[in-house]
C-alpha cells in the first residue's frame, strides 16, 4: 500500500509588513493603555487598532481580483497619514521633550543652532522656494515608486518597497514614541516673513498647522522616508532611483535650512533611512 502523500505546508495569508504592523500597533496600544487614565483620547487609538484586525482580516481573505490585490500590496502606505497623527495623541501631553539634548548635540556637531542661524546667515528667497518645494516633494518621493511599480503590474517590487518604507517609518515611530523631540517648528521663533512669503512655504506651513505632531522630529522621518525609497527605487529602475535622488537630496538640506528639523535630526534620518534600505534590500 503506497504510503499517502506529504501535504504541502499552508502558507500565512500575512506578509512580513502585516506582521510588522501588528507588531508596532500592538507596542503602541500597551503605551497607550498605560497612558489612558491621564489622556481619555488614547481610547480611540485602542479603537482604531481592533478596527485594523478586522480590516486585515478581510483583506487577506483569498479570491481578490487584481485591483484587489494590488490594494493589498499598497495599503500600509495609505495607513500612514493615521499612523502619523497618533504620535500626537500620544506625545501632547505624556511629559517632556529632549530637544535640549538634540541641542546640546546639535552644538557638538556644528557649533551652532544650524536649523536657526543657517538661513540667517545666508539669506535667499530663491533657495526657500526651492528648499519648501523639495519639503512637499516627501510625499511624491515615498508614493510614486509604489504606484509605478503596480502600474507595471509588478507586484513583487511594490512588496518589497512598502516594507522598506513601513519599516522605517515604524522604527522612526518607535523613537518618537519613547524620545519624543519637538523640533525647531516648535522651539525656536519662525523665520522672517520674506522667508516664508511664497506659495511653497505657505503650502507647508498649512500643512504643518493641520497635521504635524508633536515630538516627531528626531530622527527627520521625511528624510529617512525619502532616503529608503529612493535606494530600494534604484534597486529596480536605476534611472527611477536618479530622478528621486534629486529631491531626496534637495530635501534632506531643506528640512534644516528651512527650520523644520534640526541637522542631527537630518543625519540621523539619512543613518536611518540608509540601513533600512540596504539591510532588507540584501535579504528581499
Amino acid at each position: 500500500m503506497a504510503a499517502p502523500e506529504a501535504q504541502p505546508a499552508q502558507r500565512s495569508p500575512l506578509r512580513t509588513v502585516d506582521w510588522l504592523l501588528l507588531a508596532y500597533l500592538g507596542v503602541v496600544s500597551v503605551v497607550a493603555a498605560l497612558r489612558v487614565a491621564t489622556q481619555p483620547e488614547c481610547w480611540w487609538l485602542l479603537g482604531a487598532h481592533a478596527l485594523f484586525l478586522v480590516f486585515l482580516f478581510f483583506l487577506t481573505k483569498p479570491g481578490h481580483g487584481v485591483v484587489g490585490r494590488t490594494f493589498r500590496e499598497l495599503y500600509p502606505l495609505f495607513l500612514l497619514p493615521a499612523l502619523y497623527s497618533e504620535l500626537d495623541v500620544l506625545n501632547a501631553a505624556s511629559g517632556p521633550v529632549y530637544d535640549r539634548t538634540i541641542q546640546h548635540w546639535e552644538l557638538l556637531v556644528f557649533g551652532m543652532q544650524v536649523s536657526r542661524e543657517w538661513w540667517q546667515r545666508a539669506p535667499s528667497e530663491l533657495w526657500s522656494a526651492v528648499l519648501h518645494t523639495a519639503y512637499l516633494s516627501y510625499y511624491l518621493i515615498i508614493a510614486v515608486p509604489a504606484l509605478y511599480y503596480a502600474w507595471q503590474g509588478d507586484l513583487a517590487a511594490v512588496r518589497r518597497f512598502v516594507l522598506v518604507v513601513i519599516s522605517t517609518f515604524v522604527l522612526c515611530y518607535l523613537v518618537f514614541i519613547f524620545f519624543p523631540v519637538a523640533g525647531p517648528y516648535y522651539m525656536f521663533p519662525r523665520p522672517a516673513q520674506w522667508f516664508t512669503d511664497n506659495l511653497p512655504a505657505r503650502l507647508v506651513y498649512q500643512a504643518l498647522a493641520t497635521g504635524s505632531s508633536y515630538g516627531a522630529a528626531f530622527p527627520s522621518s521625511h528624510v529617512a522616508a525619502a532616503v529608503a525609497a529612493t535606494l530600494t527605487a534604484a534597486r529596480v529602475s536605476r534611472r527611477l532611483g536618479l530622478l528621486l535622488s534629486i529631491p531626496t537630496l534637495l530635501l534632506t538640506v531643506g528640512v534644516v535650512y528651512c527650520q523644520m528639523h534640526y541637522g542631527v535630526d537630518a543625519l540621523a534620518g539619512l543613518a536611518v533611512g540608509g540601513v533600512v534600505a540596504l539591510v532588507l534590500g540584501r535579504i528581499a
